[in-house]
């Protein structure tokens, strides 16, 4: 089939252009300081000799990085028709090819300075759509190379071969275009969307506020036990639950809170207005509904922010109100029991997380916290609007999915040391976990071993209620294999529930196992 003479090399680059256009879409929705071809040129820039450096500099003046990101799109070029054309014969030696390039992406990647792991989800997004994009353009060229038993590369002899070779080319080529269009909108909407970040992203990297201080963990809070979860939870390493495909950037010169509804005057606050009250702040440990027994779903950090209790009073809120709407920048909503915004508890309009302006992923420029409830009823992340209501009137996100309407947090505890599967010294076995009960707070934790009595473990005793605790147990075992169990009990005397349940609609119950072995 003559028609289709160069259609493998030209596969091979409109597959090689649409994955170099999803990873870079991908950095720039996520903010990752440059796409993976960056990545690689500033690597090849740090290895290249400094003689060598020097000469290119004279030659092309400011224009050497510039011409090393053509050089290096071009070599890419080349390699990508020549995996169009590997293509033909069978699906795997592309797949090498693309692996190669793959892995010397990710090198490139986490060179870079305070790379993490999710650095590299671009390269990986990219590997894909190298792969399917290529599957898509070739499977169909290669089923038309053999039609009615004659070779691609004989001569046809009927107008009806040769009217299905040239529909075979049309379609090529329109599916050819087709990726080519998505890939080049691709691009140009990711490099919009991570503009407008990355300015926000600037933005509250300078923003100083005033009233946030640095956090101090309290010596009695924490324990000092080898593999326990640390009482603080670094920001970095702050789990992270949200329905946005593409989180808000929002400018805070841009942003602004409604509170209105059932109550005697509406408020709106701009982010100076918000700035200009006095911060509260206060340790609040959050944990999602989503999280199973002994789960990850949970994290402790250093708030500040602004009283919701106080926003309300001044608002006037109406007598036969019973909950807050609140919604999202993005559309979503939670609803949040009255009461939990307008009691004792530090309710707060979040500005800052561990003593910095909250990160983007986390509700830049403010969000909503709540102690003692989960988070799909209460931490509206980019919060924008609050409606003063009634449940009966309102159906939220999660509440219209089948969650339960309130969300108070369940009182449960976790094994931390060891770990699941753990082969420990014997004699004494250190045992150590967290445990907790916001709002309430944790009067006791205690162990099992293989189903007996329970024992009494150690607590921390951080300065609030809405914060989790560390426990530990040093309990003699002997060799063998065995489990451990653990389980709480709240300042009000209530005690943990062993009896299992899943987390639907309002979170799970039971108690955390850990299986471990003891050396002789």
């Amino acid at each position: 089939m003559r028609t289709f003479r160069g259609a493998w090399s030209l596969a091979g680059l409109v597959a090689g252009a649409a994955g170099l256009a999803t990873s870079y879409f991908v950095a720039m929705v996520m903010t990752i300081r440059e796409s993976p071809v960056v990545a690689v040129a500033e690597s090849v820039i740090r290895l290249t000799p400094g003689a060598i450096a020097e000469k290119a500099i004279d030659v092309l003046g400011h224009h050497d990085k510039q011409v090393l990101v053509v050089v290096i799109l071009l070599l890419m070029g080349a390699v990508f028709a020549y995996a169009g054309q590997l293509a033909r014969r069978t699906w795997w030696a592309p797949a090498i090819v693309y692996l190669v390039l793959a892995g010397i992406g990710v090198l490139a990647v986490i060179d870079q300075r305070a790379a993490t792991a999710s650095d590299v989800l671009p390269v990986v997004v990219g590997f894909v759509t190298w792969l399917v994009c290529l599957s898509l353009l070739t499977e169909p060229v290669r089923r038309g190379e053999l039609v009615q038993g004659v070779a691609a590369d004989e001569p046809a002899d009927g107008g009806e071969l040769s009217g299905l070779h040239d529909h075979n080319r049309r379609g090529f080529l329109l599916r050819s275009a087709a990726l080519v269009g998505v890939s080049g909108a691709l691009a140009i909407f990711g490099r919009a969307v991570g503009a407008g970040r990355r300015h926000v992203e600037e933005t509250r990297r300078l923003l100083k506020l005033s009233g946030v201080t640095s956090p101090r963990v309290p010596a009695a809070a924490r324990l000092d036990v080898a593999g326990i979860t640390p009482w603080q939870t670094a920001t970095e390493d702050f789990y992270l639950i949200h329905t946005a495909i593409v989180v808000p950037a929002i400018e805070p010169t841009d942003w602004s809170l409604r509170i209105h509804g059932l109550v005697e005057r509406e408020i709106v606050l701009t982010y100076d207005d918000l700035l200009a009250r006095d911060l509260t702040e206060a340790w609040v440990t959050l944990n999602c509904v989503s999280n199973p027994v002994g789960g990850p779903l949970i994290g402790n950090a250093w708030w500040s922010g602004v009283r919701i209790a106080d926003l309300l009073a001044e608002a006037g809120v109406s007598p036969d109100a019973d909950a807050v709407l609140q919604t999202s920048d993005d559309g979503w909503t939670c609803g949040t029991p009255l009461l939990a915004l307008t009691d004792n508890r530090d309710a707060i309009l979040a500005v800052a997380m561990n003593g910095k302006p909250l990160p983007i992923e986390h509700g830049f420029p403010v969000r909503t916290i709540v102690p003692g409830f989960y988070g799909y009823v209460s931490a509206c992340k980019w919060v924008v609007d609050m409606e003063v209501t009634r449940f009966s009137g309102i159906e939220a996100y999660w509440t219209g999915k089948g969650w339960g309407e309130q969300g108070p947090v369940k009182m449960s505890s976790r094994v931390d040391v060891p770990g699941s599967g753990d082969t420990v010294g014997g004699g004494d076995v250190t045992f150590a976990g967290v445990a907790w009960s916001q709002h309430t707070g944790i009067e006791a934790v205690d162990i099992a071993i293989d189903g007996g009595e329970w024992l009494p473990a150690e607590i921390s005793a951080p300065p609030t209620n809405d914060s989790w605790v560390q426990w530990v147990a040093r309990v003699p075992v002997a060799a063998g294999d065995h489990f451990v169990r653990v389980r709480a009990t709240d300042r009000t005397g209530l005690q943990q529930t062993g009896v299992e349940r899943d987390v639907l609609p309002d979170g799970a119950t039971g108690w955390h196992s850990v299986d471990f072995t003891v050396d002789d």
